[in-house]
């Protein structure tokens, strides 16, 4: 029963992740709550995933070009979650936090190196919890420099949310971004504790402060705020794309999937990404604009000496 109910507390959380991805974050829970430990085979699917993740992160280093032409490539990989790494024993992406990611980013704007930031992302996203604020920095940060975002295969919920702020935002070929959405969940489980000839008397103060709770069902006036939660997230989630991505909210609720992942070309065609390409197309494009960039200047620096010459 404590399986049960730890599950159903995660579900109350608004959730910005594709649904089905959540059932392996919920077999994580169920076996923490019965102390069971994961079996060889998972193990060593975690421990693949993990040195997988681990090369594709070798390469969020500044890719050179020169002086100041540098590319920072920040790794958006897995659950997102606000702090730190809760989800890195399921067998997948693992976890990002928000609160690491923006600390990256700020790095990468102060160095001198770096011209340019690509966001390598592959996440089916996660809690809403830090993303708005992390899509503000965002937003931000393209003022500084040039902010380009890749789903490098899948930008799902809030890492679209947070893609879809980028200066640009792109789609590998067999890519999928989208499911533009807020969700949560309640589990009723009176009647399975009845059953278990279990009852609970809840002991509290606050006229809401156990609304929703998990041992009784939920009742018309906890249903409506459970609802205004995820009306208001998503509320904020449309404007940010709306804002990050150029178009009305209008679109963004009723033309970019209505809460689908879309593949590469339908979300092209949705406006949803400025164009589909591979993670080695989008640098080569990034390591072309920094060069044709330079190049007034370096005009320029080559005028100055030469007119130093004539001194």
């Amino acid at each position: 029963m404590n399986q049960q109910l730890l599950i159903a507390e995660f579900l109350a959380t608004p959730w910005a992740l594709m649904p089905e991805r959540l059932n392996a974050v919920a077999a994580v829970l169920a076996r923490w709550s019965s102390n069971t430990p994961a079996s060889d085979e998972v193990m060593q699917r975690i421990a693949a995933d993990r040195s997988a993740r681990e090369v594709r992160r070798q390469s969020n280093q500044v890719n050179g070009g020169g002086a100041g032409n540098g590319i920072a490539v920040l790794p958006l990989y897995g659950v997102v979650t606000q702090r730190g790494n809760m989800v890195d024993d399921v067998s997948g992406p693992g976890s990002v936090s928000t609160q690491q990611f923006a600390a990256s980013l700020r790095q990468a704007l102060t160095d001198e190196s770096v011209s340019q930031i690509l966001i390598d992302i592959d996440s089916p996203g996660g809690s809403v919890y830090g993303v708005a604020e992390l899509a503000d920095e965002i937003i931000s940060a393209r003022v500084q420099k040039p902010v380009i975002a890749i789903a490098n295969s899948l930008a799902a919920s809030a890492a679209y949310w947070i893609g879809a702020c980028a200066s640009e935002f792109y789609v590998t070929p067999g890519g999928e971004v989208g499911s533009i959405g807020v969700w949560q969940a309640h589990q009723d489980y009176s009647k399975v504790m009845d059953e278990a000839g279990v009852k609970t008397t809840l002991i509290s103060a606050g006229k809401f402060n156990v609304e929703g709770n998990p041992y009784a069902p939920l009742d018309e006036e906890a249903q409506g705020f459970m609802q205004s939660r995820v009306d208001d997230y998503y509320a904020a989630f449309t404007k940010a794309v709306a804002k990050g991505r150029g178009v009305s909210i209008a679109h963004v609720r009723y033309g970019m999937g209505q809460g689908r992942v879309l593949g590469a070309d339908a979300a092209l065609a949705s406006n949803m990404v400025d164009g589909i390409a591979t993670l080695d197309d989008v640098v080569r494009k990034m390591r072309r604009s920094a060069k044709i960039q330079n190049k007034p200047q370096a005009s320029r620096l080559l005028q100055a000496r030469n007119s130093l010459a004539y001194l």
